[in-house]
């Protein structure tokens, strides 16, 4: 048996850890290994900016070390902060949400949309778009204009992600990313809604780690 596949919410708030791990029920497998979702105590209330983004880095990086069972790491964080930091000292694979989302959603599409928190977001994943080259498969990418929190617990969150799905549709999108960990219990029934993949960063980031797994173990 491999040890846990550890999916780190990198903010300190606990209701969007537990929407990630009701998110992420399908995936624990009988005789599988163990997801197990956690939260960074030192992190802000929400990543909702670049210096967010870069404060949670060492903490991570320490986090990460305490799980020395882990058979990989998940960076629940659409930022994919410090992904390149963890990296260089974990001795299994990290997944970012960011990259494993969009990576999943090309291919399923081949043009996609993203959906932010914040318009203070785009530009941040923008960048790092561009490093890893999908800039010219990307549609357009549109904010919902709310907080981390309002996204997974917020009343009219659904509204809005019918709102700014249909435009991103407009725009050419044939696949949506969800831009935030905390949209997650969002996913399946909006995908209903509009007619076409909508695509977890953290499913699918957590599909990528637990076949990587899985394929170490035949």
């Amino acid at each position: 048996m491999s040890g846990p596949i550890v999916v780190i919410n990198p903010n300190s708030n606990q209701a969007v850890t537990d929407g990630l791990d009701r998110s992420l029920a399908p995936f624990r497998l009988a005789g599988g290994p163990q997801i197990k979702c956690v939260t960074l105590a030192e992190g802000p209330f929400g990543v909702e900016s670049q210096v967010h983004s870069d404060q949670v880095v060492l903490p991570l990086v320490n986090l990460l070390k305490q799980h020395k069972d882990a058979s990989a790491f998940v960076i629940a964080c659409y930022s994919d902060p410090g992904i390149d930091a963890c990296r260089s000292v974990s001795p299994v694979p990290v997944f970012g949400i960011q990259e494993s989302g969009v990576l999943m959603a090309l291919s399923r599409a081949d043009r996609i949309g993203i959906v932010a928190i914040s318009g203070a977001s785009e530009k941040r994943h923008r960048l790092y778009m561009r490093r890893i080259g999908v800039t010219a498969r990307v549609a357009g990418e549109r904010a919902l204009n709310m907080t981390v929190d309002e996204s997974a617990r917020g009343t009219g969150t659904f509204a809005r992600l019918q709102q700014i799905g249909r435009q991103l549709i407009d725009d050419g999108a044939e696949a949506l990313v969800l831009g935030c960990a905390g949209m997650a219990v969002h996913r399946a029934p909006l995908e209903q809604d509009l007619g076409i993949p909508v695509i977890d960063p953290t499913q699918a980031a957590v599909a990528a780690a637990l076949g990587t797994v899985l394929a170490k173990l035949l």
